[in-house]
């Protein structure tokens, strides 16, 4: 045989082998995409939080870029199509998009059966109620780099009414990407402004994202510092950056500051908050759609107490704490928890089950509960707080529980009804753009 026919069968040999090797991996990641978007199924999960992408099935060539390009691993590829095969996991940062090849996805509010309400904002960021702007994740812009760009051209729009009698040229309601983005804008162009942040750090939606969640993707611009050239950052990295913008520019933010309400008078507007009240000339809503943490609206809710978020699990070892929720927060807050020593945890859920949780955080619950280091209360309500105790209706029982500390895991309230009350119409997105 000659020289010529040997190489022709080492090269064809080498070619069936790696056809067969990538039909095998192809296979391989088919089933476990199949299996991950089966459990999601079943978990109830495939409902996504906020901004997600919607795959356009006759443009996908099943390239598996977008699926390459998800830290968060939401995407698969199943039947050699992509598919969002774990929603709960998808944080909306359009990493996918931007990957894909042929511009088969794009980013959406809302599902066909859940809608999303998202107010009607101009080009400039107005609402329908001149001198109230809105930007960010609250009118619809999920991504980091350019709700951070809405809020500078947010600022840049309504430095036009500046000037005159009111305490402020601007409020700013919410310290996240836009907010942040604004208010070093309003610096800039020297306003006269007022920043304030219902909660007590910096972030907005990103500071509850989980640890070491890619939460950018791309460049951002910001005034006072210009483009910041990141690539892939992690949540705890951009937090921090964040901070340090806050000291190096001297940005006045007032934190645990809740906007309660806003009138209009003389022309402009009174913002109030649980803090006092400003008069100003235009107001920019640049808080995320977490809301306000909903509440358990029970006698003793008030007391220092009672917390709406985990922050540190060590700082409860060797207390008696209390988890209300039924969702993934409440869940693995209450196992990191039981993970601290000499730490007694009950979870008290109102409904008879859990249907909207990830099943690896399930099954750590079950363990836990077989070990003795959580208690589960199904079909529970607290119905008061004391100094030393909680009452739990359980099962229609009343129970006295030994308690030092409470954390409520239910959620929030976006504020539609309050925006509604000065005239903000909204239009509620159904897996729309």
């Amino acid at each position: 045989m000659s020289n010529s026919y040997l190489y022709f069968y080492f090269y064809l040999a080498a070619f069936v082998i790696g056809v067969t090797l990538y039909v095998n991996r192809q296979r391989r990641k088919h089933t476990t995409h199949v299996a991950q978007l089966q459990q999601a199924v079943e978990s109830g999960l495939m409902e996504p939080p906020s901004l997600h992408p919607v795959v356009d099935k006759t443009r996908c060539m099943g390239s598996g870029a977008c699926v390459s390009a998800c830290p968060e691993r939401a995407l698969g590829v199943v039947a050699g199509k992509a598919v969002l095969i774990n929603a709960a996991h998808c944080i909306g940062h359009g990493a996918c998009a931007a990957a894909c090849p042929v511009e088969a996805i794009k980013l959406v509010f809302g599902t066909e059966k859940r809608g999303i309400d998202i107010p009607n904002v101009t080009p400039n960021f107005e609402t329908n109620v001149p001198g109230i702007f809105i930007a960010g994740e609250l009118g619809g812009m999920g991504l980091i780099r350019k709700a951070a760009e809405q809020g500078r051209q947010a600022v840049n729009s309504l430095r036009k009414k500046a000037g005159g009698k009111a305490d402020f040229d601007v409020v700013i309601v919410g310290c996240g990407p836009a907010g942040l983005s604004a208010g070093l804008s309003a610096i800039e162009h020297k306003l006269r402004y007022k920043l304030m942040e219902q909660e007590d750090s910096l972030g907005g939606s990103v500071y509850h994202y989980p640890r070491q969640k890619v939460a950018m993707t791309a460049p951002v611009d910001l005034a006072l510092i210009g483009k910041v050239k990141f690539g892939e950052v992690q949540k705890e990295k951009l937090l921090e950056f964040w901070q340090d913008v806050v000291k190096k520019t001297g940005l006045k933010v007032s934190f645990r500051e809740r906007m309660e309400g806003i009138d209009r008078e003389n022309g402009g507007f009174v913002v109030r908050t649980n803090r006092g009240k400003y008069t100003t000339n235009t107001v920019l809503l640049a808080m995320g759609r977490r809301g306000t943490p909903r509440k358990l609206d029970v006698p003793g809710e008030e007391t220092h107490k009672v917390m709406y978020r985990l922050i540190d699990p060590a700082q409860y070892q060797g207390q008696a704490v209390l988890v209300v929720g039924g969702g993934d927060s409440a869940l693995e807050a209450a196992i990191a928890l039981s993970e601290q020593p000499g730490t007694e945890v009950t979870l008290s859920y109102r409904s008879a089950a859990f249907s909207r949780v990830k099943q690896k955080n399930r099954m750590l619950l079950e363990q836990a509960e077989k070990a003795g280091r959580i208690k589960v209360m199904l079909n529970s309500q607290t119905t008061r707080v004391t100094e030393t105790q909680v009452e739990i209706d359980y099962e229609g029982i009343p129970q006295r529980l030994r308690n030092d500390a409470v954390i409520v895991c239910a959620g929030g309230l976006l504020p539609t009804p309050l925006l509604q009350s000065i005239g903000i119409e909204f239009e509620t997105k159904y897996g729309e753009s």
